[in-house]
């Protein structure tokens, strides 16, 4: 298994002691995640909350490991939780096996606490496998693994490939690639078969229920679950505090599982944030992260302040980490302070001025 980089936590912050990128150059690898101030992870990091180590490269991929100091989920906040993310986006899922464990001292032989996972999917980008029960906190705290408040964790993965499909097929039949988005893109455009009206803001939109209800479990609970008496009104579904072209975009998901073509212009961010509101109404994950990544690429000045009130409102952690990077320089936070943004921030999102103020203290 070869190395792939080191990545060292100091009092509750990522410190660049090692390379961002490291490639360990093979399918199998492994990254050190050194841990110093365990106590103020503990008291600072929230259950669910994280701190993610630089990027490394294994089998090709891009990773990152995130260290849940109280727990990744309320059941577990006894635990010390350990995962893997996928930190690229992928055409196919990738497959990964995992090995969590403590390396304790130079003179021990070997790893100590070894977690080994089943095979995992990564099939899209910041999605998270790993040890939600890596140890128990107060096991943890009474063992060598922690020494002077410190600790270290190697993330051992093993990408698993596919065999060539392509190697074994036979040379005389061309298979196509799929083409099911297409189908149901048709399907919408030409509302053939189409049994629900949806009507927002003074639009109507024909669709499927099934189509609806398999992509979305809100859909399913409105159409056929004890929320329908109380939708559906003849056939029609009224979608509140919604924009049209919101729901257009939004609708165009459901039946294609492809990024929205949104129209170029100087409001495309604030489409896209609502977008991301209602992917999050509407429990469309994948939607939500295509949003959040769309997003990063948006945040400036003027529009940070919104950008980190919306991700901390709809626990997108990705986006909330990328507008804290942006306020990282001191030239930018300066000049986001001055905005009336920022007045509204602190108002409405005192905890995310807070969580800021101790992320920028010296």
């Amino acid at each position: 298994m070869s190395f792939a980089g080191v990545s060292l936590i100091r009092d509750g912050k990522l410190w660049p002691s090692a390379p961002a990128i490291s490639d360990a150059g093979s399918a199998s690898g492994y990254h050190l995640l050194v841990v110093e101030g365990y106590s103020r992870t503990k008291a600072d990091v929230l259950n669910g909350k994280s701190i993610e180590s630089s990027c490394f490269r294994v089998g090709g991929y891009l990773w990152t490991v995130r260290y849940y100091p109280n727990g990744v989920w309320t059941s577990h906040t006894d635990f010390i939780s350990a995962g893997l993310i996928l930190a690229q986006d992928v055409a196919e899922p990738v497959k990964a096996n995992l090995e969590f464990c403590f390396i304790d001292r130079a003179d021990k032989q070997g790893p100590s606490h070894i977690r080994r996972t089943k095979v995992f999917d990564f099939p899209i980008k910041s999605l998270g496998r790993g040890c939600p029960d890596f140890i128990r906190r107060d096991d943890f705290e009474d063992s060598e693994h922690l020494k002077d408040d410190s600790f270290t964790i190697r993330c051992g993965v093993v990408v698993i490939k596919d065999v060539d499909a392509k190697a074994t097929a036979s040379p005389f039949v061309t298979v196509p690639p799929p083409d099911m988005q297409r189908h149901f893109a048709d399907l919408l455009a030409s509302k053939e078969g189409a049994d629900v009206t949806l009507k927002v803001g003074g639009e109507k939109f024909s669709a499927h229920r099934c189509v609806l209800a398999a992509r979305s479990r809100v859909f399913k609970a409105e159409l056929f679950g004890p929320m329908m008496e109380g939708k559906v009104t003849a056939g029609v579904i009224y979608v509140k505090d919604m924009e049209s072209q919101v729901f257009r975009a939004m609708l165009a998901f459901i039946y294609t599982d492809s990024e929205p073509e949104l129209e170029k212009g100087d409001d495309e961010d604030v489409i896209w944030q609502q977008l991301l509101v209602a992917a999050d109404r509407y429990d469309l994950q994948r939607l939500k992260l295509l949003c959040e990544d769309k997003l990063c690429g948006f945040i400036n000045v003027n529009t940070t302040t919104a950008i980190l009130a919306l991700a901390e409102r709809h626990g997108c952690d990705g986006l909330k980490k990328a507008c804290y990077h942006f306020l990282a320089t001191p030239g930018n936070v300066k000049a986001v302070v001055a905005t009336d943004g920022f007045d509204h921030l602190i108002s409405s999102s005192p905890s995310v001025v807070k969580e800021l103020m101790a992320m920028l203290a010296p």
